[in-house]
Parts: C-alpha cells; sequence; structure tokens
C-alpha cells in the first residue's frame, strides 16, 4: 500500500487503486486500504464504489471516526443530506472534537435549511479552533442568508482579522452593510473584493452592486 499512498498526492489515482485492491487481494481485512481507495474513487467522483468501500472500511473497523466522516462527505457530494449527517452524527458520537465533522454537517443542515443546526454547527467548530477561518465566514454567510446582518458582519470580520487577503468575506460583508443602509462601508468592502479576486463571476457581482450603490 506504500506505493498507493505514494500515487495517491500525486493525482494519479489510477495507480493508487490499483496498488490499494493489491494491498486488499493479499489481505482481504485491511481497513485502511479499503479507506483509502474509497478516497481516491471520491476524488475522481466516482462516489457509489467510494461508499462501497467505505463501508466495508467501517464494517473491518466501525470504531475509526474517518471512515464514517468520508462517507458522510460522500453521501453529501451526492445530495444526501440526511444520509449524510446520519455518517457525521456517528463520527462525532467517536470523536467529539472532530472539527471537519462538525463543519461539513453544518452545511448539510444549510443544505437542508436547518440553519439554526448549522450555526449552532458552526459555532462548535470555533469553540475547538478560534482560528478557523472558513467557519467564521460559513457561519458569516448563513446568517446572512436568513438576514442576520449584524451577526454576519461580526463573522466576516472576524474571517478578515485573520486572514485579510481571504476575498470573499470582503464581498458578502459589502453585501450586509448594503443591505444596512450603511453604503460607504459596503462601498470599501466592494472595493477591497475586487482587488483581491481572481473569480470573473463574482468581481462583476461586485462591479454591478458597486454601480447601484454609486448611482
Amino acid at each position: 500500500m506504500t506505493l498507493g499512498n505514494a500515487y495517491y498526492p500525486k493525482g494519479e489515482l489510477d495507480a493508487a487503486i490499483a496498488d490499494y485492491t493489491k494491498a486488499i487481494e493479499l489481505d482481504p481485512n485491511f481497513a485502511e486500504a479499503y479507506g483509502h481507495r474509497g478516497n481516491a474513487y471520491d476524488v475522481k467522483g466516482e462516489f457509489d464504489k467510494a461508499i462501497v468501500d467505505y463501508t466495508k472500511a467501517i464494517e473491518l473497523a466501525p470504531n475509526f471516526a474517518v471512515f464514517y466522516y468520508d462517507r458522510a462527505l460522500a453521501y453529501h457530494y451526492q445530495g444526501e443530506f440526511d444520509t449524510a449527517i446520519a455518517d457525521y452524527n456517528k463520527a462525532i458520537q467517536l470523536d467529539p472534537n472532530y472539527a471537519e465533522a462538525y463543519y461539513n454537517r453544518g452545511s448539510a443542515y444549510a443544505e437542508k435549511g436547518e440553519y439554526d443546526k448549522a450555526i449552532a454547527d458552526f459555532g462548535k467548530v470555533i469553540e475547538l479552533d478560534p482560528t478557523y477561518v472558513g467557519a467564521y465566514y460559513i457561519r458569516g454567510r448563513t446568517y446572512a442568508y436568513i438576514a442576520e446582518y449584524d451577526e454576519a458582519i461580526a463573522d466576516f470580520t472576524k474571517a478578515i482579522e485573520l486572514d485579510p487577503n481571504y476575498a470573499d468575506p470582503y464581498l458578502i460583508r459589502g453585501s450586509a452593510y448594503a443591505e444596512k443602509g450603511e453604503y460607504d462601508k459596503a462601498i470599501v468592502d466592494l472595493e477591497k473584493f475586487i482587488d483581491l479576486s481572481d473569480d470573473p463571476s463574482l468581481i462583476q457581482i461586485a462591479e454591478e452592486l458597486l454601480e447601484k450603490l454609486r448611482g
């Protein structure tokens, strides 16, 4: 399996899968090999195959939180949010400090429109890791979506404090300021976003909003 672990980070996924498969043939009870092969299938977008492998890994090693987490992600990517949440729950049960499991469970709740649960999960991520920039950003987006603009602005401000070159919080914070009628602050944020971003579609959105604010 050493070769598979060498191929995988280089993006040589088919070669990695072949090596993990060989490891499984040599030891059909090698849970880690199923897990790694599942990861390779996952990256290839072959989620059904990934789920089969993660399920086998769980059967062989039912107390490994990471296998539930990885299977949850595969279900999540396919839009099977309830099934994903069930696996995130199990991962968290096995490892109550699993920040990524809370983060992605929160994302699944948000996809389902269960915003209070999503916000609670993002808050737990921040409790576990107060420097987790993405958790402030995604919680801020969730607050903005439900029009709780002051809370959203506070989270975006924290994300920017932690990473001043992270473009996206400036865009959504600018939009939140605009919703609150604080147009000067909105303009400053949108201009900053345009300076930092390399996403043409989002830059266009920012430019259109700037034009309205200045008009």
